[in-house]
C-alpha cells in the first residue's frame, strides 16, 4: 500500500475509534442502579408546594369602542345622494 491509500484509511480508522469511545462513554455514564442510593436517605432536591387554583378571571376582556363597521373617511364616501 502506498501513502495515497493509507491516509484516507487512517482518517476513517481514527473516526471509528472516536465514535466508539463516545458511544462507550455515553453508555457507561448512564443512571446508577436504583439499589446504590436507595438506603442512603439522600434527597433529590425536588420541592413540592401546594397551591390553590385561581377561580376568578384576573384580566378583563377587551371591549371595542365602535360597534359595527367604522364610517368611511370623507374622501372615500363618494358623491352625496
Amino acid at each position: 500500500m502506498n501513502a495515497k491509500t493509507m491516509k484516507p484509511l487512517a482518517v476513517i480508522g481514527a473516526g471509528v475509534a472516536v465514535t466508539a469511545a463516545a458511544l462507550a462513554a455515553s453508555v457507561l455514564q448512564g443512571a446508577p442502579a436504583s439499589g446504590t442510593m436507595a438506603g442512603s436517605g439522600m434527597s433529590t432536591g425536588v420541592t413540592i408546594t401546594a397551591a390553590t387554583a385561581v377561580s376568578a378571571q384576573q384580566i378583563p376582556a377587551a371591549v371595542p369602542s365602535i360597534k359595527g363597521p367604522a364610517p368611511l373617511p370623507l374622501e372615500e364616501q363618494g358623491l352625496p345622494g
